[in-house]
């Protein structure tokens, strides 16, 4: 799988953050799709199916921690790997790991001037890992299931 041209979806309440965002992931070759709120995230999600989410925990009319709980109950939307993306303290990290999240990505880490290169290596490094992954549970299962592997 090639981490160019994968599609994601950025809900961020923040215009400012969600257009400066946007135009980073899109020149490093991403196709992104926006949302400024969670009830618009959870409709995009399930009409797109993105490769991957990048949400925002604070949103309005649908809080972040809720789009997070809707996305991994929906079948069509639970394998979708979520970065969160928060203002919060690290002390939520765990809790938000533990929700389903595959990574967590505090905005002040992000200086203006390099964190949108910083959110997009992040990206592409957890399509990677997750790339890998689905690649290594292939050959086991086809491992498993192939004749010469029973006795």
């Amino acid at each position: 799988m090639s981490v160019l041209n994968s599609k994601v979806l950025l809900v961020e309440d923040s215009k400012f953050l969600r257009l400066a965002n946007q135009r980073a992931l899109s020149k490093a070759g991403f196709q992104v799709t926006t949302a400024a709120d969670g009830e618009e995230a959870l409709q995009l999600a399930s009409g797109q199916l993105p490769d991957i989410i990048l949400l925002d925990m604070m949103l309005p009319k649908i809080s972040g921690p809720e789009v997070l709980k809707a996305l991994k109950q929906n079948p069509a939307t639970m394998h979708i790997p979520v970065i969160v993306l928060t203002s919060l303290s690290q002390k939520n990290e765990e809790k938000l790991l533990h929700e389903g999240a595959e990574a967590y990505f505090e905005k002040s880490t992000l200086g203006l001037d390099q964190g949108s290169d910083r959110l997009a290596a992040m990206l592409e490094t957890v399509l990677l890992r997750l790339s890998r992954e689905k690649k290594l549970q292939l050959l086991l299962s086809r491992k498993a299931s192939s004749p010469l592997s029973s006795p």
